[in-house]
């Protein structure tokens, strides 16, 4: 055999180091056997305490104050009751005050293990059925007397419910085998064996505390899918509503730039015989708008989809919003605007943003409370543009409604007035109605202009 048959025959992530074997059947007998390895032998001696149980519960959320932390502690009750219920188990099968003391303490012992070592506490409760096998020899069954039975149900379930199904399913198959081994060498001294009685209530105890574990792991995989959905989706949308705010502004920065462009080649022929230095400085105005425009083009073309066209009309701004709330009007708010301070020309971009949030704000008005009015307040201020946008309460929600929109337009707005470094609120109201209120900073004339 060559060296590159022998290297290829011991991979190197081979965790056991021999080789992996290509019959599917002598490979799932040898992941089986190294689950049994990981999960009852390597891990036997591992601290494990049975941390409380968390007050997320229907019934433990109810609770208040001290009860809700007892609530907390009801698993390590349960193994406490069940441990007291064998001690009964021991007291009531042996006469002798010695006999059922030592034998109750025994059978309680693996149970009581459970909450700190699970691995340790399966291999404690055979050990212990063998020990109190010695103090039964007038019990009529065998290898379980009835305080060691109730013992080892008790530490199946508890540490089936602390492990994993294949857990479970290993220490059914080593209570079946030690059943059986246990027939021929106690049998001799006792009457009957309890071997099938305990493996049929060990399966269907396993079986149900499995199919606990199997629906609690789809539970979880669907809520952590629910939640990565969620954030895709909110992302996704984040994502083209940056977009779309990418395009827009690439419209209105393209068109002004263009204008630019062509007004400094047009500025030499409105002036009869210009100096050369004028002339040289038109011309290197046009050469950077143009060179901006494409520099413009380039790195925010981009984010146009294939089938994206600019429109042909300039984009809306805030002197539109008489059309807009006429349309409102028409779908059956009752849309009204306050303007107070100077009107005056804001940069494009505001613009812009300002009429797309006050669209946006009215949109979910007509969405999430049909009927209702709305009021629109624009404060021309010093320092930039104020925004109010609030709306009534629909005047009979039992009755009407909403339309279910897409939900993501608070985050659309949100992004505006990132973009520009304002504030914005979007909050109910006392009455039961919502209000928006956003400021954009605008700089000043000589500021922007420099």
């Amino acid at each position: 055999m060559t060296q590159t048959q022998t290297t290829r025959m011991t991979p190197p992530d081979d965790p056991s180091g021999a080789y992996r074997p290509k019959s599917p059947e002598l490979r799932a007998a040898r992941d089986a056997l190294l689950g049994l390895r990981q999960d009852l032998i390597d891990d036997v001696f591992v601290y494990r305490p049975l941390p409380p149980r968390e007050p997320t519960g229907r019934l433990t959320r109810r609770l208040k104050g001290r009860k809700q932390e007892y609530a907390t502690w009801s698993r390590h009750a349960l193994v406490v009751a069940g441990c007291v219920v064998t001690m009964i188990a021991a007291s009531t099968a042996l006469s002798s005050d010695s006999a059922w003391m030592v034998t109750g303490l025994l059978a309680v012992a693996p149970g009581l293990l459970t909450l700190v070592r699970p691995a340790a506490a399966f291999w404690a409760s055979l050990l212990s059925t063998t020990l109190i096998t010695g103090f039964g020899t007038t019990y009529n069954n065998w290898p379980w007397m009835p305080p060691s039975f109730i013992s080892h149900l008790v530490v199946l379930t508890v540490v089936a419910f602390r492990t994993r199904p294949r857990t479970a399913a290993w220490m059914w198959l080593l209570t079946a085998a030690y059943g059986f081994v246990a027939e021929p060498l106690f049998g001799r001294n006792h009457g009957s064996t309890n071997v099938a009685p305990m493996l049929v209530w060990s399966a269907l105890i396993l079986l149900v505390v499995t199919v606990w574990h199997i629906r609690r792991q789809a539970e979880q995989e669907v809520t952590a899918q629910q939640t990565v959905t969620a954030h895709e989706r909110s992302r996704r949308t984040l994502l083209e509503e940056r977009t779309t705010i990418a395009r827009e502004l690439h419209d209105v920065v393209a068109h002004h730039m263009s204008v630019v462009a062509i007004q400094a080649e047009a500025a030499p022929y409105r002036v009869e015989n210009p100096p050369p230095e004028l002339e040289k400085a038109f011309v290197t105005i046009r050469e950077n708008a143009v060179a901006a425009l494409t520099e413009l083009r380039r790195v925010l073309g981009v984010v146009r989809a294939e089938d994206y066209e600019a429109p042909d009309a300039p984009q809306p701004t805030l002197a539109e919003l008489g059309a807009l709330l006429a349309n409102v009007r028409e779908a059956g708010v009752d849309a009204t605007k306050t303007v107070t301070g100077a009107v005056r020309e804001l940069p494009p971009g505001v613009e812009l943003s300002a009429y797309r949030i006050v669209q946006e704000a009215l949109s979910n008005t007509l969405r999430h409370a049909p009927g209702a009015g709305a009021r629109v307040e624009i404060g021309y201020v010093l320092g930039g543009l104020g925004l109010r946008i609030v709306n009534d309460p629909p005047p009979n929600p039992s009755l009407i409604k909403p339309s279910p929109g897409a939900g993501h337009g608070i985050t659309g707005m949100r992004e505006r007035v990132t973009m520009l470094n304002g504030e914005m609120t979007a909050e109910p109201t006392a009455e039961g109605g919502y209000e928006v209120t956003v400021f954009l900073p605008v700089p000043p004339a000589d500021e922007s202009g420099a």
